[in-house]
């Protein structure tokens, strides 16, 4: 800190006790000064688990310009591969490794969103800072026993306690690596990048490039953004926390293990969302909108006090005991494959953030979801809910308290019907109602029973009779038999490709199964009638 700036702290010191303007005028004076130098970032001094650190905040653009890569450190740079940006982990780094691999296919979608959305937002990043004496055994800063004699951080007090000042980092020397956040920084650096070249390139996980970018001007005709948006972005703060690589009396080992243990520690403690959760917060994907707001106010899904849960929030499966139905996961699965077939647009590239659909087109994909679940409800299956619980309703014949193998009581059941329905209604242009006066007397026949069984369609297809449990695998092709049965498919060789694709489901160790359970040639297995 500079010698105008230390005579002002003592003239701040000396003259607040008098509690008049003037002190808060020369206090604020400070700040500016201390705000506005790029070379020392305002911090406040905190201390957990013996570990000091302090946190501010800096533009995006100084945290792009700034901050480097983990991977990067000295300490393991004999193994940094420049081209993935990843440590080669091999017999002598692997107790070195401190990051994950980076996921460069992450970089578009997380440009995009700091882009496309307005409220975006990304959480405070660690950063450890380094200085070159650390790496050199025998600098003036390390004494005879090896331990450091200063710490790699230079922090100059404003206060009697200690705990707010400044972080001097105007020295060249000084380097500063993401120990947690090294995503965000790569998000951040490709739209430094975006802005600058006006395009960047997409990559791989392993950072091999596409033959495709994402430009500027694609993304201000798609979320309609102005260019002075654009220009006021790289000035927005993010939350930083800098820790030092030595601490004072640390030996280099004991400083490469700390770090080391506080970046296991920030991974342990952050527990991803599951896909269940993730469908309960977000508010910009339409599907997951439609799925939660029908989940909780239809009647077949409703929470109602004088019966059981019917949905499962948070897991993707439903256990052999649970009397739920389904699970939020499932509804949005199922979301995606109905409403997705009237409303492509609500679709995002993988691993894009989706635009939040208009209020209308919103309410109105609600209305026709809705208008789905109570067709779904009038099945003869799901009006026995009024009696039974799903269990026995789910339960195959073989296990214990046998059930009816029903595989409407299955979410991968449930989200292959869904589908096959979105193609009929939106593509084949069918009636609800005509789709279900046909699927009502199949399913009073037994049609979605007894999938365990040879004489069901969906044997071998949603059931392996080897494992004995549900396919998930055979779901793409349950849907495509039911849009068949139910008059969807006319053209011939369309049905050829389906009666090769359920002989080959029906087939197990060379043999063929047919519907009464003999062993046949594959092709002997024919499509069943149509309803």
């Amino acid at each position: 800190m500079g010698a105008r700036t230390s005579k002002q702290v003592k003239d701040t010191t000396g003259s607040y006790s008098l509690g008049g303007t003037t002190d808060k005028q020369v206090l604020s004076q400070l700040l500016d000064e201390c705000f506005d130098n790029k070379n020392q970032i305002p911090v406040q001094k905190v201390e957990m688990g013996g570990t000091e650190a302090y946190v501010g905040s800096v533009t995006l653009e100084w945290f792009a310009n700034r901050v480097n890569f983990a991977s990067y450190l000295p300490l393991l740079r004999h193994k940094y591969n420049p081209q993935t940006g990843n440590i080669e982990i091999d017999a002598e780094s692997i107790d070195e490794i401190q990051q994950r691999p980076i996921d460069w296919s992450r970089q578009s979608a997380l440009v995009q969103y700091l882009v496309s959305r307005k409220h975006h937002k990304f959480p405070p990043v660690l950063v450890v800072v380094n200085q070159p004496w650390v790496d050199i055994p025998h600098a003036e800063e390390w004494d005879n026993k090896g331990k450091a004699r200063r710490s790699a951080i230079e922090f100059t007090p404003l206060d009697s306690k200690n705990k707010f000042g400044l972080l001097n980092i105007s020295d060249e020397d000084v380097t500063i690596y993401a120990l947690d956040g090294q995503h965000r920084l790569m998000g951040v650096q490709g739209l430094i990048e975006l802005l600058s070249a006006r395009k960047i390139q997409r990559y791989k996980r392993d950072k091999t490039p596409y033959d495709s970018f994402i430009t500027i001007d694609d993304l201000v005709e798609q979320f309609d953004i102005s260019q002075s948006y654009l220009k006021d972005i790289p000035q927005e703060k993010i939350g930083i926390e800098f820790i030092s690589a030595v601490g004072i009396g640390e030996t280099r080992e004991e400083a490469r293990q700390r770090v080391r243990s506080i970046f296991v520690h920030v991974n342990l403690m952050a527990v991803p969302l599951t896909k269940g959760q993730l469908t309960q917060l977000d508010e910009d994907d339409g599907f997951s909108i439609a799925a939660r707001k029908i989940a909780v106010t239809h009647p077949l899904l409703e929470q109602r006090e004088d019966r059981k849960a019917r949905v499962n929030w948070n897991s993707a499966t439903v256990a052999t005991k649970s009397t739920v139905l389904t699970t939020l996961q499932a509804l949005k699965e199922m979301s995606e494959r109905y409403l997705g077939q009237k409303y492509p647009h609500w679709k995002q590239e993988k691993g894009l953030v989706p635009k939040r659909p208009e209020s209308d087109e919103l309410s109105e994909g609600i209305a026709e979801f809705h208008k789905l679940f109570d067709y779904l409800a009038s099945l003869s299956s799901y009006k026995v809910l009024e009696e039974e619980d799903t269990p026995s309703l789910r339960r195959f014949s073989f296990e214990k308290e046998s059930g009816e193998g029903n595989m409407l009581f299955r979410p991968v059941g449930q989200v292959a019907v869904v589908q096959a329905l979105g193609v009929l209604v939106f593509k084949k242009e069918l009636s609800l109602e005509k789709i279900f006066k046909k699927l009502r007397k199949f399913d009073r026949e037994g049609g979605f029973n007894n999938i365990e069984f040879p004489k069901s369609i969906w044997y071998g297809v949603l059931y392996d009779p080897n494992r004995k449990r549900i396919l998930v695998a055979g779901k793409d092709l349950a849907a495509k038999l039911l849009i068949y049965i139910l008059g969807g498919v006319q053209d011939s060789v369309e049905r050829a490709k389906l009666r090769s694709s359920l002989a080959k489901a029906r087939t197990f160790e060379n043999k063929t199964v047919n519907f009464e359970g003999d062993f046949v040639d594959s092709k002997e297995i024919a499509l069943p009638p149509i309803l």
